[in-house]
């Protein structure tokens, strides 16, 4: 087995892990990162568009700018938090400068909010490679490995190139895996399976803000394609009547609003009276949006077509593991989690920061998190031992704890979407209804955690097979706990704001799950 020896490894292969390794391989420190897929194409930033919180460097600007989110946050928000990704992102997009071809911005200037996903990519990678960081195509990581005081000292993952097993040493790890989609059919999220949950919540990290989850993207019915463009459309039935859906600006009577459409047959989106230059945005820093309706034949601002609903779980909702100080650590030593598989609560509050929020949030922690990590590293590099024995932490799908036999995971899977994507599930929400999901999550997990081992490559299937039912169960614990509504959370049997919730609901735990409210600090407390 070939092992690798690296200062800092990063598991991820999107924005945020690009930011991580890039911070961390700027202090000297030696990085390897190791992408699932290839390090440039997987993951949802790769087709979309991604618009950054991009607020020039002027006090009245940025306070303006952080209230207007604040107004949006539900009290969960810290304005400490907000100011310094919004100085992070503007620091740092223009770094990217020799490998990506900036646009103007029509005044003689140059467009640095909006990039192309591709391309904004392509440029991590030339510059992370620039800097000498080992990028690992194809390795999936499988599990976290702990050393003998528990801090986390390496991984073990699997090489779908050489059809073998692979491990690493290391001073720290970053997990900046993305959130979970559950496999809704959303355009990039494929991979995006709650991978780093799994891993961080085996460790002992915790997770935060889970049952912030209810998020979707509108898009044409044969494929996800991102939502900008239905920021100006008008939506009819199949009769060609006209429905009455409220704006973007209310995102909650939006869904349902679409919801109830959906139940009564298709539903098509017409955007004749789009903005007019919203045509040309789109095919600038969205151009997979466009070319999806090209191949149909079709120009999407002037034929009428059908649309429908991808979940996106917690990839534009709000939760992920807890971090615990200003450089993204968990609160397990020497693990640190960036971009959608950190919360985002600090930023976003209770309403999800999908957008400008969530993009700067993934560059920004994870220039934090590769500082952290590079320091935590480097405090240890002198005290590597290669001779330490590493205590191996992955469960389910590798370890499981009954007899081994087969599991229907396809069925595991649909459970998992069904009970946390289904719009009568996750729209409204009450007692009864989340504990009849509790029990159904737990039957699963419990087929999961006892019976399913994979084989080689087949074992990295079984570890997203059982990191989407973790997910699941996770965000199914914390709405259970909050009983009140609040952003994108809505029960129905506590329809009101209750102010004894203005915490963090803290949830951890494998087999039995033990969710707990944190009262948050008081920076946090005053936003």
């Amino acid at each position: 087995m070939n092992e690798i020896i690296a200062d800092v490894l990063v598991i991820g292969g999107g924005m945020a892990a690009g930011w991580a390794a890039i911070s961390a391989a700027k202090t000297g420190a030696r990085v390897v990162l190791a992408d699932k897929g290839f390090m440039g194409t997987s993951g949802v930033t790769a087709p979309a568009g991604p618009n950054h919180w991009w607020v020039p460097p002027e006090a009245e600007l940025r306070k303006a700018a952080i209230e207007r989110r604040l107004e949006s946050a539900f009290g969960l928000a810290d304005p400490v938090w907000m100011e310094r990704i919004i100085d992070i992102t503007w620091r740092s997009i223009p770094e990217i400068a020799p490998w990506y071809p900036f646009s103007g911005d029509g005044k003689e200037g140059t467009f640095r909010a909006g990039l192309r996903g591709p391309e904004y990519l392509r440029a991590l990678r030339q510059y992370a490679t620039k800097l000498g960081v080992t990028i690992l195509d194809q390795h999936p990581v499988l599990e976290l490995l702990a050393r003998q005081d528990g801090s986390i000292g390496g991984v073990a993952g699997y090489d779908r190139l050489n059809d073998r097993p692979w491990n690493a040493r290391t001073g720290a790890v970053i997990l900046a895996t993305g959130g979970c989609a559950f496999r809704s059919g959303l355009l990039g999220s494929h991979n995006n399976t709650g991978d780093g949950y799994l891993m961080g919540v085996e460790a002992g990290a915790e997770l935060s803000g889970m049952e912030f989850c209810i998020s979707y993207s509108i898009s044409p019915v044969w494929l996800s394609t991102r939502t900008l463009p239905y920021t100006g459309a008008r939506y009819f039935n199949a009769e060609g009547q006209l429905l009455s859906i409220p704006g973007w600006d209310k995102p909650r009577d939006y869904l349902c609003k679409l919801a109830d459409a959906f139940r009564s047959g298709p539903v098509y989106a017409d955007l004749h009276e789009a903005p007019a230059g919203l045509p040309a945005v789109v095919r600038e820093i969205q151009p997979a949006t466009v070319a999806a309706f090209e191949r149909r034949g079709l120009d999407m601002f002037q034929d009428r077509f059908e649309v429908k609903l991808f979940g996106e779980g917690t990839i534009r909702g709000i939760g992920g593991l807890r971090i615990v100080n200003d450089v993204c650590a968990t609160s397990v030593p020497g693990l640190f989690a960036a971009g959608d598989a950190a919360t985002r609560e600090h930023i976003a509050g209770a309403t999800s920061g999908g957008g400008a929020q969530n993009a700067a949030w993934a560059l920004s922690s994870g220039v934090l998190s590769g500082t952290g990590a590079a320091h935590e590293a480097k405090k240890r590099r002198k005290t590597l031992d290669r001779s330490e024995k590493l205590k191996p932490l992955g469960g389910a799908g590798l370890r499981p704890s009954g007899t081994v036999k087969a599991v229907d995971r396809k069925a595991a899977i649909q459970t998992a979407q069904k009970e946390t994507l289904d719009l009568d599930k996750a729209l409204w929400r009450n007692e009864t209804r989340l504990k009849s999901s509790a029990s159904l999550l737990d039957k699963a997990w419990s087929e999961i955690r006892t019976s399913l081992h994979g084989e080689k490559l087949e074992t990295v299937s079984a570890r997203e097979t059982a990191a989407m039912v973790a997910t699941a169960r996770w965000c199914n614990a914390s709405a259970l706990v909050r009983k009140e509504s609040r952003g994108m959370h809505v029960r129905e049997d506590y329809p009101q704001q209750n102010p004894d919730y203005q915490s963090r609901i803290i949830t951890g735990g494998l087999d039995r799950i033990t969710p707990y409210l944190e009262k948050l600090h008081t920076t946090e407390a005053l936003s």
